[in-house]
């Protein structure tokens, strides 16, 4: 008997959204903004969110410790909201929960359609223990992983977790700010497979600044990026190959605060936003160029932007551009700019929108996008008998003596193994969570 290979193809949609928070906590109103956010109306099937700045960028935030409370304030409240319950269990997914939220997540899960009887029965009895009487949390936390101010959450919904095979997640951290190897500035990073699809999720903080030559610094951080990225191979790997870097990936998502500035006088660049002339003021944007004149990001894409610059605002609360003419005492003069980016590279991505919202928790506001893409699935779900010289080679019959016989009984063994073997249910994983220090990627 051999399993007849039977491919299928999902759309699986993906929501990606960025937001510099300026060191401010989750706490107020931020909950009707979060959800207004994540449109979840229209509610996707992953959401992979970046932050920066979650933390105030300051000395001894910098140089000292990691500190997880921000990061799993921030989680409290993005499992709350996409599961639509206070109180509800949202981290169902955590069956051996670990004390740090600096890294977390699901590793290996393995489909409940390819899991046996027993196996499926101690997943339920697991469930009913971490589990309250309210229900099942919608979205399950795949990943998390927060290096200073700049902090990536990976949420999928909880029945696609349990239909699909997810393997390989994996997180890395790079540093590039300060000297060019302390945190104020650089990326935190996601890789997982989906069945056979391999995912790369790059959330990024880059140099700030506007004068001529700082495009330069940002240039030279996605360089550093590109190179210090790796996700390495582990003993507690599955046996399928996941790519090491992250243009090794099927799709490949960068986004965050990339501080890209615009080509243009601060009175000129007003002028344009004033008439809502987005078009021509892309012609002066400087990530614009770097795609389209074989910068850093050559080959890349971005939606249309059909919205106003997202940065800088007056203050929380504001609708106000900083700077201008007149500007106000002790205001900072920014020239408006289109800093909060999403970009992707790979085959297979369609973006469905791409938009800003208008939350004013903050001197940016938050930007995201919505893609389509296909995976494919193959499930080996329908048997068929086969001859058994398909299996084995047809050997001419061999002169009969003591060690033939021999031979025989060990071919016909090996004949019974094997067809034992693929009557036999795969291995099956169980589900486990890890935690990767920063160590474990440069």
């Amino acid at each position: 008997m051999e399993m007849d290979p039977c491919t299928s193809t999902i759309e699986l949609r993906v929501f990606v959204g960025t937001w510099n928070v300026a060191g401010r906590s989750p706490i107020g109103s931020l909950a009707v903004d979060l959800g207004e956010w994540l449109n979840l109306k229209d509610a996707a099937d992953m959401y992979v969110l970046g932050f920066q700045e979650i933390v105030p960028l300051k000395t001894r935030n910098v140089i000292g410790a990691e500190d997880p409370t921000e990061a799993r304030n921030w989680n409290v409240l993005i499992g709350k909201t996409l599961n639509n319950e206070y109180g509800c269990p949202w981290l169902t997914p955590i069956w051996h929960p670990i004390p740090s939220e600096n890294c977390h997540y699901v590793k290996n899960s393995e489909p409940e359609s390819r899991m046996s009887n027993n196996e499926t029965s101690m997943r339920e009895q697991s469930r009913s223990q971490h589990e309250k009487p309210k229900g099942v949390s919608k979205y399950k936390l795949m990943a998390s992983k927060k290096m200073v101010g700049v902090f990536i959450s990976v949420w999928m919904k909880s029945d696609l977790v349990s239909k699909y095979y997810i393997s390989n997640v994996k997180v890395c951290s790079v540093a590039c700010g300060i000297m060019g190897y302390l945190g104020n500035k650089g990326s935190v990073s996601v890789s997982m497979t989906i069945e056979g699809t391999s995912f790369c999720f790059v959330v990024a903080h880059l140099a700030s600044g506007e004068k001529k030559g700082d495009e330069g610094r940002r240039n030279h951080q996605v360089s550093e990026i590109f190179r210090r990225t790796s996700f390495p191979r582990s003993p507690a790997d599955d046996d399928i190959p996941h790519p090491l870097t992250i243009l090794g990936h099927d799709r490949i998502f960068w986004f965050g605060d990339l501080n890209y500035r615009l080509y243009l006088e601060d009175n000129s660049a007003r002028q344009l936003i004033k008439k809502l002339d987005w078009r021509a003021l892309q012609e002066f944007d400087q990530l614009c160029r770097e795609r389209e004149y074989g910068g850093v990001f050559q080959g890349w894409e971005e939606g249309a932007i059909e919205f106003a610059p997202t940065y800088k605002y007056s203050s929380s609360n504001c609708n106000r551009y900083s700077g201008g003419v007149p500007s106000r005492s002790g205001e900072k003069q920014r020239t408006p700019a289109w800093c909060d980016r999403i970009l992707w590279y790979g085959k297979g991505l369609t973006q469905l929108s791409y938009f800003r919202s208008e939350s004013k928790f903050s001197d940016h506001r938050p930007v995201s996008a919505l893609f389509s893409t296909q995976i494919e699935v193959v499930n080996s779900t329908n048997p068929r008998v086969v001859a058994r010289h398909t299996i084995l080679p047809t050997i001419p019959p061999p002169v009969e003596t003591e060690q033939s016989n021999h031979d025989k009984e060990a071919e016909s063994t090996m004949i019974s193994l094997i067809v034992k073997d693929l009557e036999a249910s795969p291995t099956h994983n169980t589900r486990c969570i890890e935690q990767i220090d920063d160590s474990d990627c440069s």
